[in-house]
């Protein structure tokens, strides 16, 4: 069931961030590591990645056969969805980490500085595939103008890298169906499915 927060409860989580969700040492490989642009202010409030009940995130990956089970954040994610997600060596994290209401509030030094982060992260935690869950972000991020959503033609730090459209509401030409099909390919690259 969703929280529900007003507008001022939302607001108060301006700037906050969000851990990462990453296996722990002794924990599952990470195969899957999905990269947000940022977190949202309904995410800050919860702490959970993509929380929004406007969020087509879980529900996409439910229905591509990535996570076998629904997860429904919105009120925050309960310790058996994260271990569900790790387990399964799913990772999530943000190219930016701090919170806004929109993407578009970030500056593209942000985005940069977040590249660079995730590079580092990648480094670190040696996932064999990243996702990168918006084009536009990404371009800023990598300073890549050109790219296309799919698999890019450079590696990051050893893993394929991909890059699939972000599952905010605010992206309303896509669907849950449409972005299971796109996340269902990095899955399978990383072979989670």
């Amino acid at each position: 069931m969703a929280a529900r927060f007003t507008r001022a409860e939302l607001e108060s989580f301006r700037d906050a961030e969000v851990p990462d969700l990453l296996p722990g040492a002794g924990g599952p490989p990470l195969r899957l590591l999905f990269v947000g642009i940022n977190p949202g202010l309904w995410t800050a409030a919860t702490q959970t990645h993509f929380a929004h009940p406007g969020n087509r995130f879980y529900p996409a990956l439910a229905r591509a056969g990535v996570i076998e089970r629904a997860v429904d954040p919105a009120a925050g994610m309960s310790a058996q969805d994260r271990d569900h997600l790790l387990q399964r060596g799913i990772g999530v994290t943000n190219l930016a980490r701090r919170a806004t209401a929109r993407a578009d509030e970030l500056t593209v030094e942000e985005l940069r500085e977040g590249g660079r982060r995730l590079v580092r992260t990648v480094r670190r935690t040696g996932p064999a595939v990243v996702a990168v869950a918006g084009i536009t972000a990404y371009r800023s991020a990598f300073g890549v103008r050109g790219a296309k959503q799919g698999r890019q033609p450079e590696d990051l730090e050893g893993a394929q890298l991909w890059v699939v459209p972000n599952p905010s509401g605010l992206n309303a030409h896509e669907t849950v169906d449409s972005l299971a099909r796109a996340y269902a390919a990095p899955a399978r690259a990383a072979g989670v499915l």
